[in-house]
């Protein structure tokens, strides 16, 4: 982060400044636990805890600053910011600091594999420039925010994960992030609960591009029905990318070796091999949205292709480890219908023996939830996987469409322990197992296990 003084501050958010105006800030945190000499700290009104009752505690850990927005304690000599909402404050601050840095922001969005396809875009790109990129999956209203000042200003590319799950969160993010590049990576119907239409989600994410110019750029998954409607109907440029060969950008002779991917990708008259370490139909889409963005920023083919084998899947994403006897792949970040699927895909694709699936509930899909529960049944029978083992209430509509379309193997359990239980009795050599939840399922705690209890 590029230092700022708490004068600089109060006045990008409009505060009333209680102490020294060239006090400097070196750190933002809005987590009192992480707060160190020369942080600003941010205390944010919870739904159980409210930050402001650390705010002694931080200056005591060295806090620069502290934003408040209550009244200032009488001849206190710490320095505060006075706001009128702290969480609006940060977002404020945040968009004012983006706009210092020179760095080219590219916002990525879409119902699944955001985190994938930044992390596929920043190794891409990573070998012709500078680029910066949210860790993890900060995408939210406080997480983008905070990315934000990781910023630096020898950055010259900030690859940033846009998320949303309710109407205006994307015009919030926009007003911050103003990306001067977006990608769209799919709609589907993950937080449909509270967008009621895939048309919604749709109509919502391309607000990604609420600030572009007729120099901005969307990048679009042409393979997707609903962000196709959107190519060439703009006031700025739409680049296409997928399997389909109508796309701008387009795949052919796709073939896995080992964990890696190779193809051809095909734009214009030209057509160049490409590898990546990762596997899935979807990680091809990733790598071709990253080779487009590498062209328009004027990269070389060999210079992409270096980046693009530097790619690792992030944690808890369909992250593979080799056990002594077995395959698991740890997808246990989060899902949705479309992911699952996907992710089904991959398993079957690495597995050289028994393949067994772990899938738990999927949230947040309102009324469609069972239906859609039974489709990834339904669809895990038809490529053929062997076991399924399911987590939760919603997942036995799971296990439902498995059984009523030919699986002969699939039981149901009410908890992660439970599952992992019977897993641990099943597997065996040569098989291949995936593990596949919503955050809320906290699945991850089954592959901690097989860690824990099997030999790599």
């Amino acid at each position: 982060m590029v230092k700022m003084t708490a004068g600089e501050i109060a006045q990008a958010v409009n505060g009333n400044l209680f102490g020294n105006a060239n006090v400097i800030v070196s750190d933002i945190q809005y987590d009192s636990r992480a707060v160190k000499e020369g942080t600003l700290f941010v205390p944010i009104k919870g739904a159980n805890v409210d930050g402001h009752k650390f705010i002694k505690e931080c200056f005591l850990k060295g806090a620069s600053v502290c934003f408040t927005e209550n009244d200032v304690p009488e001849k206190s000599t710490d320095c505060y910011i006075k706001v009128e909402n702290t969480l609006s404050a940060l977002q404020k601050l945040s968009a004012y600091y983006r706009n210092k840095m020179k760095a080219k922001l590219i916002g990525v969005t879409g119902s699944v594999g955001k985190t994938s396809t930044k992390e596929m875009i920043a190794a891409g790109l990573s070998k012709g420039f500078d680029v910066m990129k949210t860790q993890g999956n900060k995408n939210s209203q406080i997480g983008l925010p905070m990315t934000m000042f990781d910023m630096e200003e020898s950055n010259e590319i900030a690859v940033i994960e846009m998320g949303m799950s309710e109407f205006g969160e994307m015009d919030r993010l926009s007003d911050i992030a103003r990306p001067n590049i977006a990608v769209m990576t799919n709609i589907g119907v993950a937080h449909i609960e509270n967008l009621g239409t895939q048309e919604n989600i749709l109509k919502e994410k391309f607000r990604i591009t609420k600030y572009f110019d007729k120099d901005g750029i969307l990048f679009l998954n042409g393979d997707d029905k609903l962000l196709r409607t959107l190519h060439g109907k703009q006031n700025f440029r739409t680049v296409t990318f997928g399997l389909d060969k109508d796309n701008d950008y387009y795949a052919e002779d796709i073939q896995s070796e080992g964990f890696n991917t190779n193809f051809v990708c095909c734009y214009g008259d030209k057509k160049v091999m490409l590898k990546i370490p990762a596997l899935g139909e979807h990680s091809v889409k990733n790598s071709l949205a990253a080779f487009a963005i590498g062209k328009h920023l004027g990269l070389d083919d060999e210079i992409i292709q270096e980046g693009l084998l530097t790619y690792k899947n992030a944690p808890m994403r369909q992250q593979i480890h080799e056990m002594k006897d077995f395959i698991i792949i740890d997808d246990s970040y989060n899902s949705s219908p479309d992911a699952a699927k996907v992710s089904l895909n991959v398993l079957k694709s690495v597995c050289k023996g028994k393949s067994i699936a772990i899938l738990a509930d999927m949230l947040e899909l309102g009324e469609q939830a069972e239906n859609e529960h039974y489709e990834v049944g339904k669809h895990l029978t038809e490529i053929g996987i062997d076991t399924l083992i399911t987590v939760g209430e919603l997942s036995k509509y799971t296990a439902k469409g498995a059984i009523e379309n030919g699986c002969k193997n699939a039981v149901s359990f009410e908890n992660n322990a439970e599952a992992y239980e019977y897993l641990s009795k099943i597997i065996e050599k040569g098989c291949a197992v995936l593990v596949k939840g919503s955050r809320g399922m906290h699945t991850d705690e089954i592959v901690k296990k097989v860690l824990e209890n099997f030999d790599e």
